[in-house]
């Protein structure tokens, strides 16, 4: 999806759990929900 915007050199960071004492960690865990952090450049840019 990344790469259909126009965005090269996609990286895509380790899953993180971004939930961890919140209040619906629990519904978090659940359906395995967790952030991940991307970095990427404009291929214009």
């Amino acid at each position: 999806m990344l790469e259909d915007s126009g965005f090269v050199e996609v990286g895509i960071g380790d899953a993180v759990d971004t939930f961890g004492g919140a209040r619906g960690e629990e519904q978090a865990r659940n359906f395995e929900v967790y952030g991940y952090a991307f970095l990427a450049r404009r291929a214009d840019g």
